[in-house]
């Protein structure tokens, strides 16, 4: 089963000074932690801030495309999570066809924001990611930063700041 996820927000990682998109089950208050590439994390923050680039970014041009061929970015799921990296896929339509495509979870993330779509985690990524937060610091124990991620509010989360 898959969850549904909205993005409770973009910060840097206080240990690594790495990006994490945190993503919060609609339905509960589990959140789940994606560390992010720089570049990455700039293309999210910029489809949740609505700011426009001055010309088109990839995840514009890739729902351009989408639609030109008159199809729709239905949903993206978090798949798997396997060696500390998470794996996504888009899930698509196109001439009544469903479809799916590998994504990394950044980029169908960034997609997802573009396309109004839904972001969805397989229920077994949530399940192993309360056992190994994905988190490139060893320096803090999996439970301190699940406690840490839930107990964010907005102040904490602030806005994203490149």
């Amino acid at each position: 089963m898959d969850i549904e996820m909205r993005i409770r927000g973009l910060m840097m990682d206080p240990n690594t000074n790495m990006p994490i998109v945190v993503l919060k089950d609609v339905a509960s208050d589990t959140v789940l932690p994606i560390w992010v590439g720089i570049f990455e994390a700039n293309a999210i923050a910029i489809e949740i801030e609505k700011l426009t680039a001055p010309r088109p970014m990839t995840h514009d041009l890739t729902r351009n495309i989408i639609g030109y061929m008159n199809g729709r970015l239905d949903r993206v799921v978090i798949t798997e999570l396997k060696d500390d990296t998470f794996y996504a896929v888009l899930w698509l339509t196109q001439g009544g066809q469903p479809m799916t495509v590998d994504a990394r979870p950044s980029d169908a993330i960034a997609l997802a924001l573009r396309a109004d779509c839904p972001i969805y985690v397989a229920e077994p990524v949530l399940a192993i990611a309360r056992l190994n937060t994905g988190t490139p610091s060893d320096s803090v124990s999996a439970e301190q930063l699940r406690k840490w991620l839930e107990g964010l509010n907005d102040e904490d989360l602030g806005r994203y700041k490149m």
